[in-house]
C-alpha cells in the first residue's frame, strides 16, 4: 500500500483486527505488578511491626499489670432534710435540681406558734427568777433566826448555870442562917440562966428567945430556898447518897429540858438551811464542835456563807429558774427549726413538700445527693482481689465522657463481705445443690482531685475503674487490707454555758 494513502481513503476495506501484544511487552507489565506487591508487603509488615511494638505489647504489658472491671458505678451520701418540730409548711424555696449550699434555707415553717412559746417560756423565766429572789431573802431571814435560836440556846445554857451558882448562894446563906441560929441558941441559953440567978433582966431573956426565933425562922427560910433553887433544876431536895446540896450533875447545862428545848428549836431552823446533825442525841456542846467543823478554820462567816449557798429552798429556787431557762431555749430552738437549711452541699432530689402542707417531726420532705462526698463502688471477681490493697491508683473511665476525659481515684476500702451474703436473702449452700459462681466483692474508691464544678460526675453512671498494681499505695492505711480501728474522741460533760 502506498505511503500517501491513508486507510481511511480506501473504500469498502474490511476491518483489520488488533494486533497481539509481543511477549517482550508482557514481560515488562509482570514485572512493574511483582515491584508493586513487594512494597506492599513491606509497607503491611512495617504497618504490622509499629502495630505490635506501640499497640499490642503495651496493651499486654498494661493487661499484666492492671486489674479492671466494668461492674462499677458512682455512689455519694444522701442527706434526707426533715423537720424537728411540727408544724404548717409557709414556704418552700427550693425545687428538683436546684443545687444548694451548705446553710442555704430550703423550708420555712409557720412561726407564729413557737413566736407565742417562747413569749410563754420568758415570763416564766421571769417569775422564776423573782422567786430565786424571794428564796435569797427567806433564806437570809431564815439564817438570821438560827443566830437567834443559838443565842436562845446560850442563854438556856446561863439560865441553867444561874441557877446552880443560886443553888451554892442559897447553901451559903442558909450556912449562914445556921451560924447565926447557934449564936442565939447559946445568947438564949446564957440569959436564961442568968434569968435564974435573977442577974440578967426578963426582958433581957424574952429579947434573946426572940432572936433565938428569928435565927430558927431564917434557917428554915434559907434551907426552903436551897430546895426552891434545886427543884427548879429537877433536882431531888435532899441529895442522895448524903450529899452535900450544892452537888449538881456536871453535865446538867447540856442536858437540862429547857436547854434541851433550845437545842432542838436550834436544829429544828437549822434543818431548814440544810444542816443536819449526825445524831440527836448530841449536846450542844458537841453540836457546836460539829458545827464549827465544817471549816477548817473555825470561820461562821464563812460556814454561813456555804450553808446559804446550799440551802433547800435556794437550790429549789435555782434548779427552778434553771429549769425554766431550758425551757425557754427549747422554745427559741423550735423556733429556730422553722427555718430548715441545708445541712450538706449538694443538689435536691425526690422533693414530696408543698406550701400549706402539715408537716410532723421526722417526716422525709426532701433528699440533698452531695456532689463532692462522692466515690466508686467496684464491684472486682474474687480472682481479681489477690494483689488489690488500699492505697493503689486507680484510674477511672465514665461512660458518659468516654475516654476524652479520665478520673484519678484512690483504694480506701474493702466491704466485709460480698455481695450475696449482704442480700436480703443470702443463699444457704448448705443445701447439697451447691453451684460455684464466682463472687464479687465490693471495693470503695476514693476520688482524688475531683472538681465537680468543671466535670461533674452523677450518682449511678456507669465506670470503668482501672487499677495500676504497679503504684506504690498511699495515703492512710496504705498496703493493707483492713482499715485500722479509728480513734476513739475523749469524753468531756460539759457543764451547761453560763446565762
Amino acid at each position: 500500500m502506498p505511503e500517501n494513502i491513508s486507510p481511511s481513503t480506501l473504500p469498502n476495506q474490511p476491518t483489520i483486527p488488533a494486533t497481539p501484544v509481543a511477549p517482550a511487552s508482557r514481560s515488562r507489565f509482570a514485572g512493574f505488578f511483582t515491584g508493586r506487591k513487594r512494597k506492599l508487603r513491606i509497607a503491611f509488615g512495617i504497618v504490622g511491626v509499629l502495630v505490635l511494638i506501640f499497640v499490642i505489647i503495651p496493651r499486654t504489658f498494661h493487661a499484666w499489670n492492671t486489674v479492671s472491671t466494668d461492674d462499677a458505678y458512682v455512689n455519694s451520701y444522701v442527706t434526707f432534710v426533715a423537720p424537728r418540730v411540727s408544724d404548717q409548711v409557709a414556704r418552700v424555696l427550693v425545687d428538683d435540681n436546684n443545687r444548694v449550699k451548705k446553710g442555704d434555707i430550703l423550708v420555712e415553717l409557720d412561726p407564729e406558734p413557737f413566736r407565742v412559746q417562747v413569749a410563754i417560756k420568758q415570763a416564766a423565766v421571769d417569775a422564776a427568777r423573782a422567786n430565786l429572789v424571794v428564796a435569797q431573802a427567806t433564806v437570809r431571814s431564815q439564817v438570821g433566826q438560827t443566830r437567834g435560836l443559838r443565842f436562845k440556846l446560850e442563854h438556856a445554857i446561863e439560865d441553867v448555870d444561874n441557877q446552880i451558882a443560886l443553888i451554892r448562894s442559897r447553901v451559903a446563906t442558909w450556912e449562914q442562917s445556921k451560924a447565926t441560929q447557934a449564936l442565939a441558941q447559946t445568947e438564949f441559953e446564957r440569959s436564961k440562966k442568968l434569968l435564974e440567978t435573977k442577974v440578967a433582966s426578963k426582958e433581957e431573956f424574952d429579947k434573946a428567945r426572940k432572936e433565938l426565933d428569928v435565927a430558927n425562922a431564917q434557917v428554915k427560910e434559907a434551907l426552903e430556898n436551897v430546895y426552891q433553887a434545886r427543884a427548879v433544876l429537877g433536882l431531888p431536895a435532899q441529895p442522895p447518897g448524903g450529899q452535900d446540896l450544892t452537888d449538881v450533875p456536871p453535865n446538867l447545862d447540856q442536858t437540862f429540858s429547857s436547854v434541851r428545848q433550845a437545842l432542838g428549836e436550834l436544829m429544828q431552823g437549822a434543818a431548814q438551811l440544810g444542816v443536819v446533825i449526825s445524831s440527836y442525841d448530841l449536846t450542844p456542846k458537841q453540836v457546836l464542835q460539829e458545827f464549827y467543823r465544817r471549816d477548817p478554820s473555825g470561820d461562821v462567816d464563812k460556814i454561813l456563807a456555804e450553808i446559804i449557798k446550799t440551802a433547800p429552798g435556794l437550790k429549789q429556787a435555782e434548779a427552778g429558774l434553771m429549769q425554766a431557762e431550758r425551757d425557754l431555749d427549747q422554745a427559741k430552738l423550735n423556733l429556730r427549726y422553722c427555718t430548715i437549711v441545708a445541712e450538706i452541699d449538694g443538689v435536691i432530689t425526690r422533693r414530696n413538700v408543698n406550701p400549706g402542707n402539715n408537716v410532723q417531726a421526722g417526716q422525709s420532705l426532701m433528699a440533698i445527693r452531695s456532689l463532692r462526698d462522692i466515690w466508686v463502688d467496684a464491684n472486682f471477681k474474687e480472682t481479681q482481689l489477690r494483689n488489690l490493697r488500699i492505697g493503689q491508683g486507680v484510674t477511672i473511665e465514665a461512660d458518659m465522657y468516654g475516654s476524652r476525659h479520665k478520673f484519678e481515684g484512690r483504694i480506701s476500702g474493702f466491704t466485709f463481705g460480698t455481695g450475696s451474703t449482704l442480700a436480703l436473702l443470702p443463699p444457704q449452700n448448705a443445701t447439697g445443690n451447691f453451684v460455684k459462681v464466682v463472687q464479687r466483692l465490693p471495693v470503695r474508691i476514693d476520688l482524688v482531685n475531683y472538681d465537680p464544678d468543671k466535670i461533674p460526675l452523677f450518682v449511678g453512671l456507669s465506670v470503668t475503674p482501672v487499677v495500676d498494681l504497679r503504684s506504690k499505695p498511699t495515703g492512710p492505711n496504705a498496703g493493707k487490707f483492713l482499715q485500722e480501728l479509728l480513734p476513739q474522741p475523749t469524753r468531756v460533760d460539759s457543764p451547761m454555758p453560763p446565762k
